[in-house]
C-alpha cells in the first residue's frame, strides 16, 4: 500500500472519530494545529512504481519511429490537442469509437507516445475498457493487477501502476527509445465492469492521480456497445473520437456523438485513410491513417458524410 493511501486513510479514521466524539471537522486543507498542510509531492506518489520489463509491438507503435508521415500527423493531433487545453481546462482525455475495430485503442497509445516525447511532460496512459483490455498486450506489459483490481477494492492506487524497465529496443539493428508513460492496465476483468466503471473509485482514482500527471490518457469500450464509455466520460475533460476511414458509417459517427451528448467533443480521428481527402490539409499514406477533425463547435462535429460509403 502506497503512503498516500495509509496517510488519507489515517485521516479518515481520525476525522471519524473526531466526529463521534463531537469535535468540530477542520477543513481538509489544515491540520488539527491551524497549519496548511503540505500537498503530498509526485515523488512521493510514484517513487515506489512497478518497474516491469515491457516489450512492445513495434507495429502498433509508429509513433516511436525517428521521422515520417505518421508521426508528422500524431504531432499534429498533439498541436491540436494543446490549442484546445489553451481554450479551455483540459487534462483527462477519454479516447472512444462508436464500435468495436475502428482504431481507439491504436490512436490512444500512439497519442500517449508522441505527448510522452516531450520529456516534461508526465503522461498516465489507462485501459478503461474492461471488456476487451488490449492496451498491454502493444505496451507487451503485465495486464494485472489493474483498474478492475482497484474498482473491485482488491488493489490500491501504487499497487496498478507500472513503468516500463527497458527505456529502448533494438529493431532491425535500429536503437528505438520509448518515451516514459505510467501505466494503468484493464486488470482482472468480470462481468460487472459496467458497475466498477459507474462507481464512486474511478472519480476518486483520477482526482488522486490527476495533479502528478500533466495529460491523462484513458481508452475506452465503444460507446454504442456499452454504456461503460458514458460513465467514465464524466470524469473526462474532453472525449477524442475515432472512426475508420471507408468503414465506420456516418450514421454511427454521428450516434456515437450523440452518446457523448453531456460530454465536450474535441473531436474525430479518422483511421485508416485510404484516399486523400480533398478538403484534408492532415492526411498520411500509412498502414494507420488519421485524418483529424478539429473542433469547430462545443460539440464538436464528425464531418460531412461520404456519399461513397
Amino acid at each position: 500500500m502506497s503512503r498516500i493511501y495509509e496517510a488519507l486513510q489515517r485521516a479518515d479514521i481520525e476525522r471519524k472519530a473526531a466526529q463521534k466524539a463531537g469535535v468540530p471537522e477542520l477543513p481538509e486543507a489544515f491540520s488539527a494545529a491551524g497549519e496548511e498542510l503540505v500537498p503530498v509531492g509526485a515523488e512521493e506518489l510514484l517513487e515506489n512504481i512497478s518497474l516491469c520489463p515491457w516489450t512492445p509491438t513495434m507495429a502498433s507503435l509508429p509513433t516511436l519511429g525517428e521521422r515520417g508521415d505518421t508521426i508528422e500527423q500524431f504531432r499534429s493531433l498533439r498541436s491540436h490537442i494543446h490549442q484546445l487545453r489553451s481554450q479551455a481546462p483540459l487534462k483527462t482525455v477519454l479516447i472512444s469509437s462508436g464500435m468495436p475495430a475502428e482504431g481507439k485503442t491504436l490512436v490512444a497509445v500512439n497519442l500517449a507516445m508522441t505527448l510522452a516525447r516531450n520529456k516534461n511532460n508526465g503522461i498516465l496512459l489507462i485501459d478503461a475498457d474492461l471488456r476487451r483490455p488490449s492496451l498491454h498486450g502493444i505496451l507487451g506489459a503485465p495486464s494485472t493487477p489493474g483498474l478492475a483490481d482497484y474498482l473491485s477494492g482488491t488493489a490500491e492506487i501504487g499497487d496498478i501502476l507500472q513503468q516500463n524497465q527497458n527505456p529502448t529496443v533494438v529493431v532491425e539493428g535500429h536503437v528505438i527509445t520509448i518515451p516514459e508513460i505510467t501505466f494503468i492496465p484493464g486488470g482482472t476483468v468480470g462481468e460487472n465492469s459496467s458497475e466498477l466503471l459507474a462507481g464512486q473509485r474511478l472519480k476518486e482514482l483520477i482526482a488522486t492521480l490527476s495533479p502528478h500527471f500533466d495529460w491523462i490518457l484513458i481508452d475506452s469500450p465503444p460507446v454504442l456497445a456499452f454504456a461503460d464509455a458514458i460513465d467514465i466520460a464524466r470524469n473526462a475533460d474532453g472525449v477524442l473520437l475515432v472512426a475508420r476511414g471507408g468503414s465506420t458509417p456516418y450514421d454511427v459517427a454521428q450516434r456515437a456523438q450523440a452518446g457523448f451528448s453531456n460530454s465536450r467533443i474535441l473531436g474525430f480521428v479518422l483511421n485508416a485513410v485510404r484516399e486523400i481527402p480533398r478538403n484534408s490539409a492532415y492526411y498520411y499514406n500509412y498502414n494507420y491513417s488519421y485524418h483529424y477533425a478539429p473542433e469547430s463547435t462545443g460539440t464538436g462535429s464528425p464531418g460531412r458524410k461520404d456519399k461513397r460509403r
